[in-house]
């Protein structure tokens, strides 16, 4: 009877050990059926079928944080991880800026490549001073919408006012001569529907989700060659991961492995469902040549490029960086 105590002791006690796995929260500003969560949401379940006593809680849809304010509380360990676009830490590390520049990623396997790049691994040491590193990388694409014409090359954007996805951005459409609005992604329709707005740049998933093909003639989407791209990758306390066990760890990188594929396939799928659904409401679809991407990126040279250039010590040689990889 005594042995029975004491081995139903000890089993209670080993559960409790079990039943206190360590939690790390998730925080994200995108809805639950948003590829963004979906990679947050194979992190978690791959950890927990790896059975290391470890969770991953996750508070989508700005529940836990505001978009722009999570870097900060994540290097200070208050949050444990993010899928956050790392531009939004611009003003924190001014190097950032270079991961929404136009012109800089091509398409998403160049993409793939930056993140596998020297480039990358200098903006990983820029985190790594913030007490951030990367477990999953991954790049969202968009392009252009013209309300009355299309958009594929600077000259057609000279005299439009136009909607524009981030400062460097801004500053390129200047340079073609555009007026710039600025506004909130889910502003695009009703500014386009009153005529305040002649075209716009955003990503794909924003065009499709806000309807925007409603309201213009034109669709110049991400495709072999896409102008737009922002990083968004899944960042993690790096105190907080060194803090774990091996095999937690192990958990954690395995995960981030099969999140990071499934990321890069969705991207690639969302411009092609983007390029559907405008089609199929009678958008014109334009596509963006060699020699239009380049015009462009002549074009960011003299003005966004040169701006991040001056303006950010070091910049010269991140930019370098970046444009040496093919």
């Amino acid at each position: 009877m005594k042995n029975f105590a004491r081995s139903t002791t000890l089993g209670l006690a080993l559960l409790a050990v079990s039943a206190q796995a360590e939690e790390l929260r998730l925080s994200h500003q995108w809805s639950t059926a948003d590829v963004r969560h979906e990679v947050a949401q194979i992190v978690a379940d791959e950890v927990a079928a790896a059975d290391v006593d470890l969770e991953i809680k996750i508070f989508p849809s700005k529940s836990l944080f505001k978009p722009r304010e999570q870097y900060r509380p994540l290097s200070r360990g208050q949050l444990d991880m993010t899928v956050f676009p790392l531009s939004y830490a611009g003003g924190q590390q001014p190097s950032f800026n270079l991961t929404l520049m136009p012109g800089l990623v091509k398409n998403h396997n160049h993409a793939a490549r930056l993140s596998q790049s020297p480039f990358m691994e200098a903006l990983e040491e820029k985190m790594a001073e913030d007490d951030v590193m990367v477990l999953v990388h991954g790049y969202l694409a968009g392009g252009f919408v013209g309300k009355d014409k299309c958009i594929t090359n600077p000259s057609d954007v000279e005299g439009l006012q136009t909607r524009a996805a981030g400062k460097s951005f801004e500053q390129m459409l200047v340079g073609a001569g555009a007026s710039i609005t600025s506004m909130a992604s889910s502003e695009i329709y009703s500014a386009m529907q009153t005529g305040v707005l002649d075209a716009a740049n955003t990503s794909s998933s924003s065009f499709v989700s806000y309807r925007i093909f409603e309201q213009v003639a034109c669709y110049t989407p991400a495709s072999d060659i896409a102008l737009w791209f922002l990083y968004q990758p899944l960042l993690m306390n790096k105190s907080k991961f060194e803090s774990l066990s091996d095999e937690q760890q192990a958990a954690l990188l395995a995960a981030a492995e099969k999140a990071e594929a499934y990321y890069l396939e969705q991207a690639k799928l969302q411009d092609a469902k983007s390029v559907e659904v405008f089609s199929a409401a009678g958008v014109e679809i334009a596509e963006m040549t060699a020699e239009d991407f380049q015009d462009w990126q002549t074009l960011a040279q003299e003005t966004s490029y040169a701006t991040f250039v001056a303006e950010v010590p070091g910049g010269q040689q991140l930019l370098d960086l970046a444009l040496a990889v093919e």
